[in-house]
């Protein structure tokens, strides 16, 4: 494959974003297929601080973690939440097939270790930012300190997923127009407002941008025979052996996702003899619905 074809939003779309006071960082990483990819990110808290990764999933962008970037900081963490690639104010891949699962996982392994040279972190993942980042866990664990999974998890395609997962996977599909606003609000619990609503839309233009929205949910190993499925069951099986300190944080409100808390409780080492948190009132986008208190049980979690 040549160099991939990148579109980038432009920055009056993230003009007067609600509660997003935060100033937007960049991180260019040279993509192995040649070419230069921009990663955008921002940050909150001490610059010496224990860092938290926090990554997002589909399809939204780091504006999910608005809510909990304060309370991070206030506890003294170095906070980061980076756009995927495709999604925010990061760089987007024109077309579908420039997107692939493994790509994913290396364009966030070079943003954290070779760009910014991140140490001891404790990841944060939500959907996607778990499929991702667990992988990042297993390629790397001497880099890790801690691993929160929130409504996420590592699938291998041995277990099909269920069918709410199915009907999400099919309407993306289908959508002539990807309502990215509208697949935020579905799962969440609390009402966005119309400029919250507005600012999952921000980093998507018009339909050329949503290349990475679209391309996720086919990107999911549902089957064994998936192009993923042999690189998760591996990971799966070094995270399983790792001695990581695990915390398993769902919301009591998220179909996709639920059945993945009692098998990461009960398979991770990390996880065991640890009180593992359920937020109360809460779907998928628990970040959303209930980020403060999230926050505070990653924040607990660090500095215990």
């Amino acid at each position: 494959m040549g160099a991939v074809r990148l579109l980038r939003t432009p920055d009056d779309r993230f003009t007067d974003l609600p509660d997003f006071p935060f100033e937007p960082r960049y991180a260019d990483l040279a993509d192995p297929n040649g070419g230069v990819i921009r990663v955008g990110y921002v940050e909150a808290g001490p610059a010496d601080g224990p860092v938290v990764l926090l990554l997002h999933g589909e399809p939204s962008w780091s504006y999910l973690y608005r809510k909990m970037l304060p309370v991070l900081a206030t506890a003294g963490l170095r906070a980061i939440a980076p756009d995927l690639v495709g999604f925010g104010r990061s760089d987007k891949p024109a077309d579908v097939a420039d997107h692939s699962y493994a790509r994913h996982v290396e364009w966030m392994r070079a943003f954290a270790f070779d760009t910014l040279g991140l140490k001891d972190v404790t990841l944060v993942g939500q959907d996607w930012g778990g499929l991702i980042g667990l992988r990042m866990v297993a390629s790397s664990p001497s880099r890790f300190a801690g691993v929160v999974a929130a409504n996420t998890g590592l699938p291998t395609g041995d277990v099909d997923m269920p069918p709410e997962w199915h009907a999400f996977r099919t309407a993306v599909e289908k959508a002539p127009l990807l309502d990215v606003g509208r697949f935020v609000q579905s799962g969440c619990r609390s009402r966005l407002s119309e400029a919250e609503r507005a600012a999952y839309d921000a980093p998507f233009p018009n339909e050329m941008y949503k290349a990475g929205p679209r391309a996720m949910p086919s990107l999911v190993p549902y089957r064994p025979d998936d192009p993923a499925s042999s690189s998760n069951r591996a990971a799966w099986k070094t995270l399983t052996e790792l001695e990581i300190p695990f915390l398993v944080a769902f919301s009591d409100g998220d179909p996709i996702t639920a059945g993945m808390a009692p098998i990461l409780r009960r398979s991770m080492r990390g996880a065991q003899g640890r009180e593992h948190p359920v937020i109360a009132d809460a779907g998928h986008f628990l970040q959303e619905d209930k980020g403060e208190e999230l926050a505070e049980h990653v924040a607990r979690f660090v500095r215990g």
